[in-house]
């Protein structure tokens, strides 16, 4: 089945403060992470949709019932919503950075602001705070919500302090949990199409961890690592998972979304993107066929600004494998 995609490219943290840090170092890459396969590969590429110029885009996510794409600027403090039919892009000024949002089931959605978890009555644009965990220095990031409705989130140091941070996991309850602590800069999260894994990034490690999941308790157990990147791809960032059960990364400093086979560890394929720092991505659109990409413009080189002038834009593709539907937070 991925003989059918074919996927290539020639040549995603969720900070500027990661920017700079550009060179890792990790093990020698493993037989199953080779990229000679690319080779036979064929090259797509992402076309603008929304030239937004955000300072840092991130938050990926495809409103099934409202056929609208969610997005956010962190730095920006902006809650974006696209909606394709009409073309128009929707502003919601949040105050706060904002981390992420994901759809509520009774009407509305959660964002994870610097401040807190927060209810957004999107008519009114009123906030309510359900809880903040979080202290001085630290601010929510990248999450989703689980395959029973609860919503994972993680954070980060300001300072982008190694092991500062944390995942979290609220509960449809309104009790919230830290599930892994000594975190760096908390990523993607997905969970797998029969929902017993659950595949979570903490960015600088430049590895997706694959954890053994409890879909009626929420409970993880079991870390293991699915797949490592490899030295000068980049730094995976935002995640989501396609119908076939690969995960696609967004790469901050990478040019492009990768996609991966979580079980082998297998490079599959990438997406190439015009702009240096990829975020997240989102399949969306009709029959979840379109791949919604965002990018930061923030902590991008001048001279690579001006080759790239639609840095900070959210891009799409259709890369020939269709996505699964987002899960709401169950209130």
């Amino acid at each position: 089945m991925i003989s059918k995609l074919h996927l290539i490219l020639s040549i995603c943290l969720a900070g500027c403060f990661f920017a700079c840090n550009s060179h890792k170092t990790t093990e020698e890459t493993s037989t199953q992470n080779s990229t000679e396969p690319l080779q036979e590969m064929e090259t797509l590429t992402a076309e603008i949709i929304i030239d937004a110029k955000a300072k840092l885009g991130e938050g990926a996510i495809w409103h099934p019932s409202e056929n609208k794409f969610y997005w956010i600027d962190i730095e920006g403090k902006k809650l974006h919503i696209f909606d394709p039919a009409s073309d128009k892009d929707q502003e919601i000024d949040t105050k706060e950075r904002i981390g992420t949002v994901v759809p509520i089931q009774s009407g509305g959605v959660l964002v994870a602001l610097e401040n807190g978890i927060f209810k957004l009555d999107l008519s009114s644009e009123k906030f309510e705070l359900v809880t903040n965990p979080l202290e001085e220095g630290i601010r929510f990031n990248d999450g989703k919500c689980d395959p029973k409705g609860r919503f994972w989130v993680g954070s980060m140091s300001l300072k982008s302090t190694k092991g500062a941070a944390s995942l979290y996991r609220l509960d449809t309850d309104g009790v919230i949990h830290e599930m892994v602590d000594s975190v760096t800069i908390s990523n993607g999260i997905v969970w797998s199409l029969d929902n017993k894994k659950m595949y979570y990034i903490d960015t600088p490690t430049g590895k997706v961890m694959g954890y053994d999941y409890d879909n009626e308790t929420g409970n993880i157990s079991n870390p293991k690592v699915a797949v490592e990147i490899p030295d000068g791809m980049g730094h995976p960032d935002g995640m989501t998972i396609d119908a076939e059960g690969m995960i696609w990364v967004g790469m901050w400093d990478g040019y492009a979304v990768t996609r991966w086979n979580p079980e082998t560890g297998e490079l599959l394929g990438k997406i190439k993107v015009p702009a240096k720092n990829v975020t997240a991505c989102a399949f969306g659109g009709k029959n979840l066929e379109t791949l919604y990409i965002t990018t930061a413009s923030i902590g991008t080189p001048e001279e690579v600004l001006s080759k790239y002038p639609h840095s900070g834009g959210v891009f799409a593709v259709k890369p020939g494998v269709k996505g699964v539907p987002t899960f709401f937070y169950e209130d």
